[in-house]
């Protein structure tokens, strides 16, 4: 019969065999979070920025003027990383999780969205890929992991939740970033372009480490994937974001209005682009300028309200409704012109590259 000594024997006996073999016991989120790590961490690099100095002969001097992390989403070599990791670089070195590294090319930018597109020729066995995941199906609440360089201490993984969604946050060039993924999930600098993964392995967003300190107290954000995932396709094919324009040079009323001037909320457009969609629609132009106080401002010209029935009165507002079309889509813009409503199909044509 099986006695209670019995059981003890066995249990110590298991105990002893366990610390022999080395049989270790984790939690389910442990063992979860060690797979996703055991198998997306070869996918992940450090990118060093290399700029050239010069001495006082004017000879030059190349010096590291940052680093950052990228990911690898295809055996062709592509790295997906942010703009600001990449900016400027007279040279990119990317390093392999096997510590080989690989002169890397940038291949497209887009400031607006802090991203950018850097290739390496390195043999496909040295590394694995990841891959992306809708961000559309994201869940405050949910867990997530980020892998990357913090202040160089490569392959570094830090966990956590998703804070928020929909946050608005600004890129170096000004322009705001729209749909921002929050997470407690440590970022800080050197994480930068680095991925946020969901508890499948899978990228559902881009690092960020712009905003100051911020991933010290536990507010880290990500470019989310579904953005990445609509631009990519320029990036890849023309090296930047191929984007539809109005072609016109809006003021937003509400700095007018902060004046004491008496106008509608909207967008008062100052200048019309000759051949440009708004042009070609026949939207109007400032016609002349008027003083007000001691400030001198553009009148005359029509002030949109609306566009495609979704009111707009910021230059975000005016990029969330015609940068994320495609060229050749029409978009009903309502304006105002002498105190009367009108609204005019605009058809979408690309911005010129500047």
């Amino acid at each position: 019969m099986f006695s209670s000594r019995h059981l003890f024997l066995f249990l110590v006996l298991a105990f002893c065999f366990s610390q022999v073999h080395g049989v270790t016991r984790y939690s389910v989120d442990e063992q979860e979070n060690i797979s996703i790590y055991q198998k997306s961490s070869r996918a992940v690099v450090n990118i060093s920025n290399i700029a050239v100095n010069y001495d006082f002969y004017y000879r030059a001097i190349p010096a590291e003027s940052g680093s950052g992390t990228g990911f690898l989403i295809n055996k062709s070599g592509i790295i997906v990383t942010n703009y600001h990791v990449v900016e400027g670089a007279s040279k990119l070195v990317v390093t392999l999780s096997n510590n080989s590294q690989w002169p890397g090319k940038l291949v497209g930018a887009d400031p607006n969205n802090d991203l950018a597109i850097v290739h390496i020729q390195a043999p496909a066995e040295s590394y694995d890929v990841l891959k992306f995941s809708h961000s559309n199906d994201i869940v405050v609440g949910q867990k997530v992991l980020a892998l990357g360089n913090p202040f160089g201490l490569r392959q570094t993984l830090t966990t956590g939740i998703i804070s928020a969604l929909g946050r608005t946050i600004a890129a170096k060039n000004g322009r705001k970033i729209e749909g921002i993924i929050q997470t407690d999930a440590a970022i800080n600098p050197g994480n930068s372009g680095g991925p946020l993964l969901d508890s499948e392995g899978n990228v559902i967003g881009i690092n960020t480490a712009i905003i100051g300190s911020a991933g010290s107290v536990g507010i880290g954000f990500a470019v989310p994937s579904n953005t990445a995932l609509r631009i990519l396709p320029d990036l890849l094919k023309y090296g930047y974001v191929r984007r539809p324009w109005l072609g016109i040079e809006p003021i937003p009323t509400v700095y007018l209005r902060r004046i004491g001037i008496d106008i509608q909320e909207g967008l008062l457009i100052a200048r019309v682009v000759a051949g440009a969609s708004a042009d070609n629609a026949g939207l109007r132009g400032a016609s002349r300028t008027v003083k007000v106080g001691r400030y001198k401002v553009p009148w005359g010209g029509d002030i949109i309200t609306h566009i495609s029935e979704t009111p707009v009165a910021s230059m975000e507002d005016l990029a969330e409704q015609i940068e994320t079309r495609k060229s050749g889509e029409e978009v009903t813009v309502r304006f105002i012109r002498q105190d009367k409503i009108h609204s005019v199909v605009v058809e979408l044509v690309l911005r010129p590259r500047s």
